[in-house]
């Protein structure tokens, strides 16, 4: 089983709110595929080991512009939520997401394909 990691959205793996992960990449990607959630995949200084979370089922794959958030109010709204930032008080709102995704993935702008990946979890 593939590990994808949720560094930054941890917390929210762990409660379970997150249904919805943008990437750049994951192009392969199928329905059914099953991944391990893990806190920190990539970068562990020795000795550490990765921490598995849980693990999810992807239900849809698709690639769009980072930017459909914006461009659809109800929309990204919407996705906010699915994203596991419903409550949060800068994160749940589109533009703040997006600003946010673009700090932390180098090279993407508002306008760049990402892949939206929905899942769920795997219960056992």
């Amino acid at each position: 089983m593939r590990n994808m990691s949720f560094m930054l959205t941890k917390q929210q793996i762990r409660d379970r709110t997150k249904t919805v992960t943008r990437r750049m990449g994951w192009l392969k990607l199928r329905p059914g595929d099953l991944l391990c959630a893990v806190e920190k995949g990539m970068g562990l200084k020795p000795g550490e080991r990765v921490e598995r979370i849980d693990t999810i089922r992807v239900v849809d794959v698709r690639q769009e512009p980072l930017k459909a958030m914006l461009e659809d109010v109800d929309y990204g709204m919407a996705e906010c939520v699915k994203e596991g930032f419903g409550d949060h008080h800068t994160l749940r709102w589109p533009s703040e997401f997006v600003v946010f995704f673009c700090g932390s993935h180098k090279g993407c702008t508002p306008e760049s394909l990402v892949t939206r990946i929905e899942f769920e979890y795997v219960e056992g």
